[in-house]
């Protein structure tokens, strides 16, 4: 059955098709760069000194106030074009002057082109700066200033090769001559510092805006993958201190590279069984701090990345016992919420999507029941704000499932239903109510049949007159109308289209009507079709508020096939199939 919430459950992810995709996140400076562009000194005579830019250095990429003519900054003459207003704003010398200036920029831009020659005498010098700085480290190892000078150069030759993220073309040239390998080998090298500046350039040649080609961004990565990239990076992890600023940043970009790479899922299940990055993230956000770091909110962000890419992923983050872990992260937050918009906010965010993740999993539904998760999620929409919505969407993807009616039974056992048919009583926004009917199919669906928890379910439904099927069809009925609307727009769309304009627009139509009402209306019908099925006095409530609304139980029957026909003439998975043999009879009873 066609599911719109499997849109969360499997979101695309940046560099795939889109993956949420947000923007990419950037680290945050460690100092304020407009109080830093603002700060002025004052020399002895009392005068405000502006502070020299990095770009107006020495070599006169700009000139000094002091080498301008005098008369440089007086009031402009008037032109022929009618004055200072009208005109350049600047008189002939003035002009002439910057005229220079231009053509000096553009003549310094011009010395290096960016090619492959260039990339082949860079390799070649940078080679001769690893080997050099390996000679002199074994030559002088036990006096480190021997060396220093032979590092910094080295250092320095590492930062430079970040320009080849604006010529991605060089990509497969890079791995060609080696210079790649030889710079992830670096990784390994002895000083740190070398190894953050590594990771740095890694980072900017992977990062999503880099313009490159599948082609040119395989080349780079499978490159990069052959010199043992994951294996390194994870390692190097162990060795950073966040006690400081520098290894801070390393920590942050070493995560930046691991999220660039996940976006293609291989990759990202790859890393996950071949690297300990799993147990480090998992570590990782249990440090407590005040105020939370962005190190820790990004830990949480890659982990959710990760497990929303592979199925394998989701059962060995299971086998690690991630979602008890999960639900004592989220625990505090049963009553209170975080500050809004901070880095807490994002952080309990990414938690949430974590577990949620998992408890598709067969694995993670049963660590979910065994950690006591059902009863958390249960006090979260009894007591939760924030969390309120977020634990009904995560009992929803908990509760969902074919075979396995573990976490249905423990929802009845632990006072579920008075919580849940609560909630579905009272108006809620669209997504609420549609996770509320997703909770209500999937119990009516696993629960075994003449137990006491499917007893308990199906009474909440007749008691109070059929309360709660009244409230049903109503919701029916709001998103009918709300369907109706999408499909006249369509059925004008169609008129102006020829056959191939039609069949191209099919998916795009399906997904409008899913957004619109039709996904509604799928479970409304499924749960109504389980009621006539289990119960007559039902059916016959059912069938006399379908026929208030000018409908017959015919409607219901028809929602059914269509959601048939919506899986697909070809071959089906065994739960598919499952589906499509319930539906099939379940039409037989409405």
């Amino acid at each position: 059955m066609t599911d719109i919430d499997n849109l969360f459950k499997k979101p695309a992810l940046p560099g795939s098709s889109s993956s949420n995709s947000s923007k990419k996140r950037k680290l945050a400076p460690a100092h304020d760069p407009v109080a830093t562009y603002k700060t002025a000194r004052i020399d002895e005579s009392g005068s405000k000194a502006a502070h020299v830019t990095d770009d107006e250095d020495a070599d006169g990429a700009a000139p000094s106030a002091s080498s301008l003519p005098t008369d440089f900054f007086d009031a402009p003459a008037e032109d022929e074009e009618g004055g200072r207003f009208f005109g350049g704003g600047v008189n002939e010398q003035q002009a002439e002057i910057l005229d220079f200036m231009e053509a000096q920029e553009k003549d310094i831009g011009a010395l290096e082109k960016i090619d492959a020659a260039w990339l082949r005498k860079k390799s070649l010098g940078f080679e001769k700066l690893i080997n050099k700085n390996a000679e002199m480290r074994g030559k002088f190892e036990d006096e480190p200033h021997k060396f220093m000078a032979s590092e910094e150069e080295l250092d320095t030759e590492i930062k430079t090769f970040s320009i080849l993220s604006e010529h991605p073309e060089l990509f497969g040239e890079f791995r060609k001559l080696g210079t790649l390998g030889s710079l992830v080998r670096l990784l390994a090298h002895e000083n740190t510092d070398i190894a953050i500046d590594v990771v740095e350039v890694i980072s900017e040649l992977t990062d999503d805006e880099v313009e490159a080609e599948p082609e040119q961004w395989n080349a780079l990565v499978d490159g990069m993958v052959e010199e043992s990239l994951l294996e390194m990076l994870s390692q190097n992890l162990s060795r950073l201190n966040e006690s400081s600023e520098s290894d801070r940043s390393g920590v942050y970009h070493t995560l930046s590279v691991f999220e660039n790479l996940a976006s293609q899922p291989s990759l990202a299940e790859t890393m996950v069984k071949e690297t300990d990055i799993f147990p480090w993230l998992l570590k990782r956000i249990q440090v407590r701090e005040s105020p939370l770091s962005q190190n820790k909110q990004y830990a949480a962000e890659l982990l959710a990345i990760l497990l929303q890419s592979a199925s394998a992923n989701r059962i060995r983050l299971a086998e690690l016992d991630g979602v008890d872990l999960f639900l004592q992260l989220l625990s505090p937050y049963r009553k209170r919420d975080p500050v809004k918009g901070g880095e807490e906010e994002e952080f309990v965010e990414n938690v949430f999507d974590c577990l949620t993740c998992v408890v598709d999993e067969v694995e993670g539904k049963q660590k979910f029941v065994q950690a006591e998760g059902v009863e958390l999620a249960l006090i979260m929409l009894r007591e939760g704000k924030m969390s309120k919505p977020r634990a009904l969407r995560l009992l929803d993807h908990a509760i969902s499932s074919i075979q396995h009616a573990e976490v249905a039974i423990r929802v009845v056992e632990a006072a579920g239903l008075k919580t849940l048919f609560g909630m579905f009583m009272k108006k809620q926004d669209s997504r609420t109510t549609e996770h509320l009917l997703g909770i209500f199919a999937s119990m009516l669906r696993l629960l075994p049949a003449d137990s006491p928890e499917r007893l308990r379910t199906l009474a909440k439904f007749v008691e109070s007159d059929y309360a709660k099927i009244a409230r049903l069809l109503q919701i029916r009925q709001d998103y009918a109308v709300r369907l109706g609307k999408v499909e006249m727009e369509i059925e004008e769309q169609k008129k102006r289209l020829d056959k191939n304009g039609r069949e191209e627009m099919t998916e795009e139509w399906l997904s409008r009507r899913l957004d619109a009402g039709l996904f509604g209306i799928q479970m409304t019908d499924l749960i109504l079709a389980w009621l006539c099925a289990e119960d007559s006095g039902a059916q016959r409530r059912i069938a006399s508020l379908l026929e208030g609304q000018k409908l017959g139980t015919e409607s219901i029957r028809a929602t059914l096939r269509e959601s048939i026909a919506l899986m697909g003439e070809g071959s089906l998975d065994s739960d598919q199939q499952e589906t499509k043999d319930m539906l099939t009879t379940l039409i037989d009873f409405v």
